[in-house]
């Protein structure tokens, strides 16, 4: 079997999408699938499975660029020859894997990672959601299957009209973001006190994130909580209560950031899924989030705690409860939730399973896979 995956949210500074590309190839690789990747990048080139599209950066756009050469597009997955296509963004592209489908006749599975409809209303007014659900209509209704990452973005969608939605799930590597990875000295490192109480988000510091509300949730608690924000381009104390890492680009030095912390905090209310969320979870940490988007199907008052959205205080509130009540059990809880439900072996060989249900063929395990898989 051969799966192409082809997106636009690959960047240096990306998150979810682009990690959870990488845990596919090196899963595909475990199990004996071959895997391509097509990303727009500075120029055309081909470098370990991997094509990029020479396409111009987006102004102000964090590293992402947007493909305007749709027909190299289309010609590069013809060259590559793959057996299924997997798009994971609704733009132009996407139109450009559906005729490259078309002529191979080969099947193409939409992968929902945005909230287009969400992302314009909140933008540009409701009018335009409207709009852009038609369009999602039209788009999806060319797929052979459309997955979701959560449920409730499934739900969108199928309000939207859009039919065959399935949930897949993302999910996180539990031995690389293990409770063994927490590390004393982190404290000291960063210049705080051993009895600081910190907490830690990572992810890109945009917008959407509503980073100046923990900064708010934070300062309402004041000593001995601290924030810590991986993300940044540079290292730098922001103020007394936060301190700004770099974005992490390898894996194992975020996982010792998330479980040398004491929890992990998300104001976001827009996440399509959360992959920071599951790996703190599996680093054994608690996550205090916001009522809202798919963190509620991640977080329970088993593994954390869930505050009203938009409201500092609120969320005050819930990261003093959890302390109340314990981080080792709540992290413990935790854990044992992400090896249940969202260990990549997991829900990456469902999704394999899925591919060979559209192609009519049989998924062998290399005897190789056996330990690697667990």
């Amino acid at each position: 079997m051969h799966l192409l995956d082809t997106t636009l949210f690959h960047a240096p500074h990306s998150g979810g999408v682009k990690r959870y590309l990488g845990e596919k190839r090196r899963h595909c690789t475990v199990r004996g699938v071959r895997h391509t990747l097509l990303i727009p990048g500075p120029c055309d080139a081909t470098c370990d499975a991997t094509i990029t599209v020479a396409s111009p950066a987006l102004p102000f756009g964090a590293g992402y660029r947007l493909p305007l050469r749709l027909g190299a597009w289309q010609r590069a997955i013809e060259a590559a020859a793959p057996d299924a296509i997997e798009v994971a963004d609704p733009y132009s592209p996407a139109w450009a894997a559906l005729r490259a489908a078309d002529r191979m006749g080969i099947p193409v599975v939409a992968f929902a990672h945005s909230d287009l409809s969400r992302l314009l209303a909140r933008r540009c007014g409701r009018a335009t959601a409207a709009l852009a659900d038609a369009y999602l209509r039209r788009l999806y209704a060319r797929f052979d299957a459309v997955w979701a990452p959560s449920r409730v973005i499934a739900r969108r969608l199928e309000r939207a009209g859009v039919a065959r939605v399935a949930v897949q799930p993302l999910g996180v590597d539990p031995r690389i973001f293990h409770p063994d990875r927490r590390d004393p000295a982190l404290r000291a490192e960063l210049g705080l006190p051993a009895s600081t109480r910190l907490l830690i988000f990572a992810g890109r510091l945009a917008a959407e994130k509503r980073i100046p509300l923990l900064r708010a949730a934070v300062q309402r608690l004041g000593a001995p909580y601290h924030l810590l924000l991986v993300g940044g381009d540079t290292a730098r104390r922001l103020d007394a209560r936060t301190t700004r890492l770099p974005y992490q680009h390898d894996g194992t030095a975020l996982a010792r950031l998330l479980a040398s912390a004491d929890v992990l905090v998300h104001a976001g209310e827009h996440e399509t899924f959360g992959i920071v969320i599951v790996e703190a979870m599996a680093c054994g940490r608690p996550v205090v989030g916001v009522a809202a988007g798919a963190i509620p199907e991640l977080v329970d008052a088993r593994v954390g705690a869930l505050a009203t959205p938009g409201d500092a205080a609120a969320i005050a509130a819930a990261i003093d409860d959890v302390y109340a009540r314990g981080l080792e059990a709540l992290g413990a809880a935790a854990r044992a939730r992400v090896e249940r439900d969202y260990a990549w072996a997991r829900t990456l060989d469902r999704q394999l399973e899925a591919y060979a249900r559209l192609l009519r063929r049989p998924l062998a395990m290399p005897a190789s896979a056996l330990t690697e898989t667990g």
